[in-house]
């Protein structure tokens, strides 16, 4: 009973002194995801692969993120980064073309989500 106590506290207090930038994992830049994406091929058995998964994942976050972002300002009264329909329809070659398109040096730079951001606002724009 003390040692589980004791092994509890002690995760406790590890926890508290930690630094949040080492419980918190680093965003990947896009142009590491990009890198990733390049190397899986697009095909109907690639998503049996792990990282594939992940990067799906990955993915669907920033899609999250960004549906996030477009119902706010619209509920703001704000015209959105893109204006999407309600239901996309998602080529990832496309999507990896344009992604593949933004310089390497500007995609070092940015977050996955931004990348995904700069590919609706170009697929889907908002009408003036």
């Amino acid at each position: 009973m003390i040692r589980r106590i004791a092994l509890i506290l002690a995760v406790s207090l590890a926890a508290v002194g930690a630094p949040p930038a080492a419980l918190a994992q680093p965003a990947r830049t896009l142009d590491a995801f990009v890198t990733e994406a390049n190397r899986i091929p697009l095909n109907a058995t690639a998503m049996l692969r792990p990282s594939a998964r992940r990067l799906a994942d990955e993915a669907n976050e920033s899609f999250r993120v960004i549906g996030g972002e477009i119902r706010a300002a619209r509920a703001a009264g704000r015209t959105p980064a893109a204006c999407p329909p309600d239901k996309i329809s998602l080529n990832p070659r496309q999507l990896l073309t344009f992604l593949n398109a933004i310089p390497q040096p500007r995609r070092a730079r940015m977050s996955v989500t931004d990348g995904f951001r700069a590919w609706m606002a170009d697929r889907y724009p908002c009408r003036a």
